[in-house]
């Protein structure tokens, strides 16, 4: 997306609040500016490490959940054999 921004008196440039939302850009967030054939901001993004040990807690305990529903137990399968498969 390109769009034409006006610079202010100060060196302020409004940017529009849908190009802020697509970036995940919010009021507080650091940008980092870079100079290579032109002016390029780009978000900082920050790392919330409680949220990722929640995120990585709650994945852990669907794992067990599922490995628990889905093993078989000693002789649950033992009814079962590889020549049923081919018949």
């Amino acid at each position: 997306m390109t769009l034409k921004l006006k610079v202010g008196k100060k060196g302020y440039v409004i940017i529009p609040k849908a190009i802020r939302e697509a970036a995940g850009v919010e009021e507080g967030d650091e940008l980092i500016v870079s100079l290579n054939n032109g002016i390029t901001l780009t978000p900082v993004k920050k790392f919330d490490r409680g949220a990722f040990e929640r995120a990585a807690e709650i994945h852990k305990k669907t794992i067990f959940e599922l490995k628990e529903a889905l093993s078989p137990q000693p002789g649950e399968v033992s009814k079962y054999s590889l020549e049923d498969e081919f018949d």
